[in-house]
């Protein structure tokens, strides 16, 4: 900490050649704080405080803050003023803030917490590496909250009494055979009816699958058991047991009736099923993820496992649908109890797991596109993305004029309803972070007389990041309104010939035929198009049971209530939503039974909330991407369910209200305390737990989970939204600009592009006043976003920006994925209506009929009233045969 006292006359803050016009003390505050006290006092102002000086005669004021503090960005972005008549707005807009007066009645002090140092510096970059899921051991901590603490010494404790029993002193100096008969003698425990033996047996497993952590003393040890315990336990057909245990405490009505009844359910109401979902989470993250060094045995574990998921496990249900069972049965009310974190955590990485993830995904996407003759991908989506830097537009005219231009003058302007009110300042911060390098490395006679010029960017690639396409319908449209331009009329069907058109025309169209790009969607379409006209003669072909099918097959007889189900517990996590929004409980698994009653207590709840929030949204998130891309590349038909019943949801206008934030704050937020991670708080010497070290974090600039978070949701949008004109405009209804260009703030480049490219779908709508104002975003989209040929997407000439019919448009769309699933997944798999009649009289007579039992039991009564009691000419029948 550190404090400066501004007392000096600022004179010589008015012959600064920083500043194009006089300022005051308060306007230049954030420049002199940015050093260190002692720089403050030499290159600032005179009058700073000093152990011999005193205070100059003049007004001040007191600041106390920690020297690594982000001064500029907080002082800029909140716009907290200083003057001493607008205290009480100050303490009102931003209560965080506290300010108190002094032993002199010109001075007053602002104290400003140390949660407003988090907010991150917007011109740094982020070193953010996009993958499948974060780091091993972080998806393993991030499973266990902080309330749940207690509870790996009790599973110590439980497994060093059945150890202790049946002989085993360590178990790391345990032979392999010793190994198993314990193992085995746990897993007959778990069948047993008393439940206390059973928890017994289930906590000393999991202590085995946590590593053994009373046996080691550091993080690689614990590591490299948990990998020899996990392949021994599954080895042992225990993971199949535990499943079975998950069904029964599904079924466990006296739990489910206890939580109902509770006012507030807390961590012990789910005990047994926690401990579960724990072991099951970890068997399945553990053979998720490959090893550096693995064995072909490890590698046919892996894979046996994998195929293992896709099965039939509870019943005829997989795990991945008695995990959405649990989803909707708990937003349903019925199931309060259930520990929703976990369920959500196991479900997206069994669907991970058995499904692939995303180079998987692109690898069978390019053996699919060989299979129909067509092209590979261009690129490597995410080889681009490591390439990419994050978009920083140079400063336009009007900003530059808006940067010289009089405080008092920029009240009067008009605002438009889409801009952004945050986006204002952002130049000038950049141009003053510029000019004070300047001012620290020179004098005040070296620096230039003339305002900041905007730096040209300096341009990294010679050519643009993605390689165009065009469509065959653009392809289409540009021939049909040439000819009609040209020649006088149209040729159906003919994409070749160009007779009657000029060279200019037949140029254009073989650039447009050298970037054709015809995906596996268009394909599939033109497919069922063909089965719909002619479904005698192109029948359905031969369909794989691939696991993604499978999966579709068994969702969806309840997918549209998984989806809905999904979407609740991302509006209840959402941190833009207040606690009168959330109509259900997803804190049953992290409240304790009695509440904090210290302040450093309540702290570590606090933290520990907001970080189950949090992973709630990364796995949520990750799931409905994950269904997306892998339905889509399965059959449209199937994506084009799921993301309909998203959009009947609200997921549009959901997504949007959860960035509609300070999405800087977000994905730099410090929620997590590593001393209380597992293992960290399980191995070697504790750590003192302080409010000090509680608020600090983990010290890294970013949070992985919010940013892989903030880009799945982007990702899901543009999936919904993409070549859906009503889709489109809702997010021009919405106002979803202005929180979009907010998004841009967090230079990533990966993020930067998922919001350029929505921001690209909707220009043509906003409007000319709108794209005159924002062309730092226009040509950010230009430089960053896939090119496509012949879309006029920056003017509102288009064809599509007509009166947009949103029933219209979706009720066809549903019409033929409802023709599809119908066909595929109906009786039969077939059209009823199209059904092959067998018209032979001995086939018929010979086949098999199930009769009932009270058909048999009056079969006497039949043949009374049926054939006995009716005449039959038969003379007639034969003459009609």
């Amino acid at each position: 900490m550190f404090e400066a006292d501004l007392t000096q006359n600022h004179s010589r803050l008015k012959s600064s050649r920083l500043f194009s016009r006089d300022v005051d003390v308060t306007e230049a505050l954030p420049m002199l704080m940015y050093w260190p006290a002692i720089e403050a006092s030499n290159n600032g102002c005179k009058g700073a405080r000093n152990k011999s000086g005193g205070h100059a005669k003049s007004i001040g004021l007191v600041v106390h803050l920690p020297k690594s503090f982000n001064v500029i960005r907080i002082f800029q972005k909140r716009r907290i003023g200083f003057w001493r008549q607008s205290l009480k707005d100050l303490t009102k807009r931003f209560p965080e803030v506290f300010v108190s007066e002094s032993y002199r009645l010109d001075i007053f002090k602002v104290y400003i917490p140390a949660t407003y140092a988090v907010i991150m510096n917007e011109s740094m970059d982020i070193d953010f590496l996009y993958d499948d899921a974060d780091r091993y051991c972080v998806e393993i901590a991030e499973l266990y909250s902080y309330t749940e603490e207690c509870e790996f010494i009790q599973n110590q404790c439980s497994y060093e009494e059945l150890a202790k029993a049946y002989g085993i002193q360590r178990w790391t100096t345990a032979s392999p055979s010793e190994k198993q008969r314990f193992l085995v003698t746990l897993q007959n425990e778990l069948e047993v009816a008393e439940r206390e033996r059973r928890m017994l047996a289930m906590q000393a497993v999991l202590y085995l699958v946590q590593g053994n952590f009373g046996e080691i003393d550091c993080e690689e040890e614990q590591l490299e058991q948990v990998l020899k315990n996990v392949h021994l336990v599954y080895e042992l057909g225990m993971f199949t047991t535990f499943v079975q245990l998950l069904g029964l405490e599904i079924e466990n009505t006296t739990a489910a009736t206890s939580a109902m009844r509770k006012p507030a359910v807390s961590v012990a109401d789910s005990r047994e099923i926690r401990c579960i979902l724990n072991l099951l989470y970890t068997v399945v993250e553990t053979l998720r993820v490959p090893r550096e060094e693995e064995s072909e045995e490890d590698e046919h574990i892996r894979d046996a496992f994998r195929q293992e998921l896709g099965q039939p496990i509870l019943g005829e249900d997989t795990l991945a649908i008695v995990l959405f069972t649990m989803v909707t049965r708990f937003c349903s009310g019925s199931a309060p109890h259930f520990p929703m974190k976990k369920v959500l955590l196991l479900l997206w990485k069994v669907v991970l797991a058995s499904l692939g993830g995303l180079k998987e995904l692109q690898d069978r996407k390019n053996e699919k596109r060989k299979e129909h003759d067509l092209e590979a991908l261009p690129e490597d989506t995410y080889e681009v993305f490591r390439s990419m830097r994050p978009a920083s537009p140079p400063a336009s005219a009007a900003d530059l004029i808006e940067q010289q231009a009089p405080r008092r003058g920029l009240r009067g302007g008009k605002r438009s309803s889409l801009d952004d009110p945050f986006e204002a300042g952002l130049d000038r911060d950049d141009d003053l972070m510029r000019e004070m390098e300047n001012l620290k490395s020179g004098s005040d006679d070296d620096m230039p007389p003339t305002p900041p010029r905007p730096a040209t960017p300096s341009v990294a690639q010679k050519s643009l990041p993605w390689k165009p396409k065009v469509r065959q319908k653009d392809l289409e449209q540009f021939l049909d309104h040439t000819r009609a331009k040209f020649v006088g009329f149209q040729v159906k069907n003919d994409h070749l010939s160009l007779a009657g058109l000029p060279q200019p025309i037949h140029e254009g169209v073989k650039v447009l035929r050298q970037h054709l790009y015809i995906s596996l969607s268009e394909l599939q379409i033109k497919r069922e198009e063909e089965i719909a006209k002619n479904p005698l003669s192109r029948p359905e072909q031969y369909v794989e049971p691939s696991p993604v099918e499978c999966l579709y097959q068994a969702m969806l007889p309840s997918l549209p209530q998984y989806m809905i189900a999904l979407l609740k517990l991302l509006l209840a996590a959402a941190p833009t939503s207040k606690a009168k929004t959330e109509s259900i409980n997803i804190l049953s698994d992290v409240l304790p039974e009695e509440m904090p009653t210290t302040v450093l207590q309540s702290m570590k709840l606090g933290i520990d909330v907001n970080r189950h929030k949090e992973i709630i949204v990364k796995a949520i998130s990750g799931l409905l991407l994950l269904l997306l891309k892998h339905f889509k590349l399965n059959h449209i038909y199937q994506f084009e369910f799921t993301s309909q019943h998203l959009v009947f949801a609200n997921c549009i206008p959901l997504v949007l209200k959860f960035f509609n934030q300070n999405i800087l704050s977000y994905v730099s937020a410090k929620n997590s305390v590593p001393a209380l991670d597992f293992p960290k708080c399980v191995l070697g010497d504790h750590q003192e737990l302080t409010a000090e070290n509680i608020e600090n974090g983990d010290g890294a600039a970013y949070c992985w989970r919010n940013i892989f978070s903030c880009i799945n949701l982007l990702r899901i949008l543009n999936k919904l939204t993409k070549w859906k004109h009503s889709r489109t405009m809702m997010l021009v209804v919405f106002k979803s600009a202005p929180i979009l260009k907010r998004a841009l703030k967090v230079r990533q480049a990966m993020l930067q592009l998922y919001v350029l490219k929505l921001l690209k779908l909707q220009t043509k709508y906003l409007g000319r006043q709108w794209r005159k104002s924002n062309m730092k975003t226009m040509s950010a989209i230009y430089q960053k976003v896939r090119h496509r040929l012949g879309d006029d997407w920056a003017y509102g000439n288009d064809m599509d920006a007509r009166p947009w019919d949103f029933q219209a448009e979706e009720c066809a769309l549903r019409a033929c994925v409802d023709r599809f699933n119908n066909r595929r997944y109906g009786s039969n798999g077939a059209d009823p209506d199209f059904r092959p009649v067998d018209n032979c009289i001995l086939s018929v007579l010979g086949q098999y009929t199930e009769l009932s039992e009270e058909f048999k039991q009056n079969y006497e009564r039949w043949l009374d009233q049926e054939v006995f009691g009716r005449q039959v000419d038969w003379d007639l029948m034969l003459d009609r045969c």
